[in-house]
């Protein structure tokens, strides 16, 4: 991002036959690009694990009921929480923890 020496606006780029330039809106400033820059940056992404439901404490105080746990494949007594993900003219989506193993599932 480069600024005008004159009026301080930012300059906008206007691409033309010959060359592309710099210019500035307000003011009469010109500046001529002679020769290509390009500078890469590159992008650092941040390692964050996030649980959505809160941790595992979160399920301590959520409903408890009986439901057949996929993993274990018996019928186990299970957490289960109620969320809102999809707009809300859609039904909430259920989903499942089971206390034995921790398998986790979802019911719509």
């Amino acid at each position: 991002m480069l600024f005008c020496p004159s009026c301080a606006n930012m300059l906008l780029v206007e691409k033309g036959e010959p060359n592309t330039r710099f210019y500035c809106p307000t003011c009469p400033y010109i500046f001529n690009i002679q020769n290509k820059v390009v500078t890469k940056v590159p992008l650092i992404r941040k390692n964050i694990e996030v649980d959505v439901f809160g941790g595992d404490d979160a399920w301590l105080d959520s409903q408890q009921t009986d439901a057949h746990c996929p993993t274990c494949k018996e019928r186990r007594r299970v957490y289960l929480m109620e969320i809102q993900v999809y707009p809300i003219d859609e039904p909430k989506t259920t989903y499942y923890k089971c206390t034995i193993c921790g398998g986790r599932w979802k019911h719509q």
